[in-house]
């Protein structure tokens, strides 16, 4: 192609698609069509009124265009916003829901149509969006994040097909999902003082320095979480705010607090300056404030001087451990102490190669100051990570994870990380009760941990006692209003383990349309519906699990999954291995009949997308035999066939029949 057909241009792309398209035509084909035509005009409308046009609308998707990121983002809220309450005049089984998906980058413009990097993106982001929500790339997070009065949820990074490195993507929380996040929108304050520290500013004018003003965040949540007397609210909670303007009597309502600390950080060569504020969230008047201008290597006793100072202001009492915990010193070397901080950053974005670099910045720290304690435990934490997120096969980081929080121990017993380590590797090892003693000994010396109780019931969950996981993980979830998915996953284990099924499915879903690629999430989701007999969503989920797990099988779960009691294992594998085998009995019976399969009759368990491509792929084949080969190897081909466009022409189902060929499925 020449530069002469074409032109490229940054623009800010909304991928709009229709969820469970497929479905609805089969149940009311007449009736889809005119819900989506009338759908379809208001979401052009919508993005007219903001300043965007409508560039094509394949199948049941709408792509736009817009010159303004925040223009799209406002469109998109517009459009969930008055789609939902028309929705709300239709019978459910009429109801259409949209996925949205926005991505600002690189487009390439060709007689009136688009494509390049950020349809692309556009349309990976508009996958992981709820039914009825809104995702949008971390381009377009970065242009809008200060400039629209929405919160965003991150959602971790995602890899699209053509597109070097990960793509950071966050949830747009439209006012339903604030509703739902923050429990039961009003939160009763706790018995005792009740405080959440907000992201430090950094006004240092480099946002390279962004890392030390979250560091300085962290370590004062760290200690103050550290004191029994004190309530704080974990730190995927207050961060949403972070580059937000805020009112302090509605993060106390959304939080459910008493105070907050809020306070900047400016840090020049080797000084630093920080403010620092306590403010009642009911009166929104100030108990305390304070300014330090200080050499940086004086920041371990500026940090227990603000902690000390909130500690008199709520009149807390100290036992003799927290105050002999609460005066310490992480590291002579503030150089070590700087790469300690950079690997934090990195190692909170939770993706495999944030991970690599996480390691590379805690082993620095290391070299430069071998009793950082601090640094091995976080360290043996990354190297945890590798084999409990599946980056690794090879249970050596373990190991590793295993030594390296023995080492930290030695340094320095009272950091609870350390034992956190310990519970993980013993847990996987099989010793539940050296596991749930090393985890109670975290709690201990960081009573308002949250992920640290969530992670105790999840331990407890595994050693047979899933009773008192439930409350252990909803204690959780208040000091961490804005709990991560795996609180979720947690709770929905437990309650499939005591048998209340319909609360396992309940809860397992919500953990779902939060990362829709979670595998035990779609593992215990077919192992509840097949508890309960409802077969054809059973095979949804099995295959969605097989899809996203082609290369492991059920057996290698059985040595995954640290079970103290083997029934309870063989119970789960037995019914994620029905909810398989069903699936598998589907797919194949679409080809016992001589005539060419339709397009509706492949609707379940497969999502709207495989169909599609499955269909292309098999229309552009007239040997039965070798169609049904490509549904048998449906786990190989599906991962690409999320994406293929989907339009069903000439050119897509020759590119699906080569990818089909290259992945040897033919």
């Amino acid at each position: 192609m020449t530069q002469e057909g074409f032109k490229r241009k940054l623009a800010a792309i909304l991928s709009a698609d229709v969820e469970g398209y497929s479905l609805l035509m089969g149940q009311n084909e007449d009736q889809t069509i005119r819900t989506l035509t009338s759908y379809r005009k208001t979401i052009s409308n919508l993005v007219q009124q903001y300043r965007g046009w409508v560039v094509d609308t394949p199948g049941d998707n709408i792509l736009a265009e817009f010159s303004s990121a925040v223009d799209a983002v406002n469109s998109a809220v517009k459009i969930q916003t008055e789609l939902a309450e028309r929705n709300a005049d239709l019978p459910m089984e009429q109801r259409i829901h949209f996925r949205i998906g926005i991505s600002l980058g690189d487009v390439v413009e060709e007689e009136g149509r688009i494509c390049g990097d950020g349809v692309n993106i556009a349309a990976r982001v508009e996958s992981i969006a709820d039914s009825g929500g809104i995702c949008i790339s971390g381009t377009t997070y970065d242009h809008v994040k200060n400039k629209l009065p929405f919160r965003y949820e991150y959602q971790g990074e995602q890899i699209v097909r053509n597109i070097k490195g990960a793509v950071r993507v966050y949830k747009v929380l439209i006012k339903k999902d604030v509703d739902e996040i923050i429990l039961d929108k009003k939160l009763e304050l706790p018995e005792k003082p009740s405080i959440a520290v907000l992201p430090f500013v950094n006004i240092s004018g480099d946002p390279e320095q962004e890392y030390f003003s979250d560091g300085i965040t962290e370590d004062l949540i760290t200690d103050l979480s550290k004191i029994s007397g004190l309530f704080v609210i974990a730190r995927n909670s207050v961060f949403i705010y972070k580059g937000k303007v805020i009112k302090i009597a509605e993060v106390g309502r959304e939080l459910g607090v008493r105070y907050v600390l809020e306070g900047s950080v400016r840090k020049a060569n080797d000084r630093v300056r920080i403010t620092a504020q306590l403010v009642d969230t009911m009166t929104e008047g100030h108990l305390w404030a304070e300014r330090y201008d200080r050499e940086l290597k004086d920041i371990f006793a500026l940090q227990d001087e603000v902690t000390q100072k909130i500690v008199t202001a709520l009149t807390v009492k100290l036992t003799e451990d927290e105050q002999e915990r609460l005066v310490r010193k992480y590291t002579e070397n503030m150089e070590a102490y700087d790469y300690y901080l950079q690997g934090l950053e990195y190692f909170s974005r939770l993706t495999k190669d944030t991970n690599i670099l996480a390691q590379q910045m805690f082993k620095r720290a290391i070299d430069l100051d071998p009793k950082f304690a601090a640094a091995y435990a976080l360290l043996g934490w990354a190297r945890s990570q590798e084999w409990t997120l599946g980056w690794s096969q090879d249970p050596q980081p373990l190991e590793n994870a295993y030594e390296l929080a023995q080492r930290a121990i030695t340094l320095d017993e009272s950091l609870p990380l350390s034992h956190a380590i310990l519970a993980e590797v013993y847990l996987h090892k099989k010793q539940h009760e050296k596991a749930i003693a090393e985890q109670e000994k975290a709690i201990t010396l960081s009573p308002n941990d949250a992920d640290g109780i969530a992670d105790l019931g999840g331990i407890l969950t595994w050693a047979g006692r899933p009773e008192e996981t439930i409350g252990l993980v909803k204690k959780a979830m208040r000091l961490n209003p804005m709990y991560p998915t795996e609180y979720l996953w947690n709770l929905g284990h437990a309650y499939f383990l005591v048998g209340r099924y319909e609360e396992a499915i309940e809860t397992l879903k919500r953990a779902r349309g939060r990362n829709p690629d979670y595998l035990p999430v779609r593992a215990y989701l077919a192992a509840s519906y097949s508890e309960l007999g409802r077969e054809e969503e059973a095979r949804t989920e099995a295959a969605e699990f097989v899809s996203l797990n082609p290369q492991t099988s059920t057996e290698a779960w059985r040595h995954r999954l640290p079970y103290e009691d083997q029934a309870v294992l063989e119970r789960v594998l037995r019914n994620i291995r029905k909810a398989e085998l069903s699936c598998e009995k589907k797919s194949l019976s679409i080809f016992k009949a001589d005539a060419p399969p339709k397009i509706e009759e492949l609707m379940e368990p497969l999502s709207k997308r495989e169909i599609e491509v499955l269909h292309l792929m098999a229309a552009g084949l007239s040997n039965r035999e070798i169609a049904e080969k490509l549904f048998i190897s449906l786990n190989t081909v599906k991962t690409h066939a999320k994406n293929i466009n989907g339009k069903m022409d000439v050119n897509n189902r020759t590119k699906a029949v080569a990818r089909a060929k290259e992945l040897g499925v033919l």
